[in-house]
């Protein structure tokens, strides 16, 4: 084999490992698999991020919303919750799969790490509408905007 040939293959190769490695994180993103799930159901997707326990605004957001027993009635029937959390103390780490998945997410939609920042997609994952912060509004002011 000349110098030409083994540099070709070199480069074939590492574009091989290099499409591996995309593929297999498509298929890790958490998003496409509940994507599936909403289009089934006919559910919209509501992904937030948050840091559950250093993040005092997105403690607030899953106190005064997730758990929220009017919201939770309304999620039941009408949207599926994906929570990507990102926590610091180690009592509190996640399975490295986990972690591997909220990174995935985190580098698709929020790049700039906002925290709490919400996303509601439409069930073929298209973004319909976003938060920055803890909505300034009632649970029931929420489900009203989801539903609109």
């Amino acid at each position: 084999m000349n110098f030409l040939s083994f540099q070709r293959v070199l480069i074939v190769s590492i574009l091989c490992i290099i499409l591996q490695n995309n593929v297999t994180l498509a298929q890790n993103n958490p998003l496409d698999s509940v994507q599936l799930i909403a289009q089934k159901e006919h559910k919209k997707i509501l992904l937030y991020f948050s840091g559950s326990d250093w993040c005092g605004p997105c403690i607030k957001f899953k106190q005064n919303f997730i758990q929220n027993a009017d919201f939770q009635s309304f999620a039941n029937d009408n949207i599926i919750i994906l929570n990507a959390d990102f926590p610091r103390k180690k009592t509190n780490q996640l399975p490295k799969t986990k972690i591997q998945e909220n990174e995935i997410l985190a580098e698709k939609y929020n790049q700039k790490g906002l925290f709490p920042y919400i996303i509601l997609f439409d069930e073929n994952g298209k973004a319909l509408k976003h938060w920055d912060a803890v909505p300034k509004v009632t649970p029931d002011e929420f489900i009203q905007q989801i539903k609109n």
